[in-house]
């Protein structure tokens, strides 16, 4: 079995030019939440093997924070500089490359192409745009490899965002 976690960046502050978009760090709103969906993964024991993130700062900080809460070595994140506002093919193309011995692969990256994959994925999910620092996670039951992720039936394990006031979606 394959579980995919996909981790929306927390909050960061406004853009105020363009050019320097893949500078602009969390806001201090941010910082707490990405802490706190951490925190909420420690507590239903999700342990993934491989952290991927896009080397934005805003998405490199979310995944250190929440790698330090559920002691993730910060030094073992993967940055994939093809993450940065990727499309759902291009995020597809980067988790199908990941090693088959990894069970467990959490993809920290942007909207508005996680909110389009989990929606390609997960064709009943009903949540119109993941909020910043939303977390959903993916089972392939039958998968081996993670190239089998694109064509294979998805079942929702797991989902969870920061103002989220009930017990998160767990199939555990």
């Amino acid at each position: 079995m394959k579980r995919l976690l996909l981790l929306r960046h927390a909050k960061a502050v406004p853009a105020t030019d363009p050019l320097v978009d893949i500078t602009r760090p969390l806001a201090d709103r941010g910082e707490r939440d990405a802490r706190r969906i951490g925190e909420r993964l420690r507590q239903q024991r999700v342990q993934p093997k491989l952290i991927v993130a896009s080397p934005a700062a805003r998405a490199l900080r979310t995944a250190q924070l929440v790698a330090q809460t559920i002691d993730y070595p910060l030094d073992a994140i993967a940055l994939d500089r093809q993450l940065y506002l990727a499309e759902p093919a291009g995020i597809i193309e980067i988790i199908a490359a990941q090693d088959a011995s990894i069970e467990t692969l959490l993809v920290v990256g942007h909207n508005p192409g996680l909110t389009e994959l989990v929606h390609r994925l997960l064709p009943a999910f009903d949540v119109e745009d993941l909020p910043t620092s939303a977390v959903v996670g993916l089972d392939y039951g039958d998968a081996t490899a993670w190239e089998q992720i694109a064509g294979g039936a998805a079942a929702l394990s797991y989902y969870d965002y920061p103002k989220n006031t009930r017990a998160p979606v767990t199939t555990r």
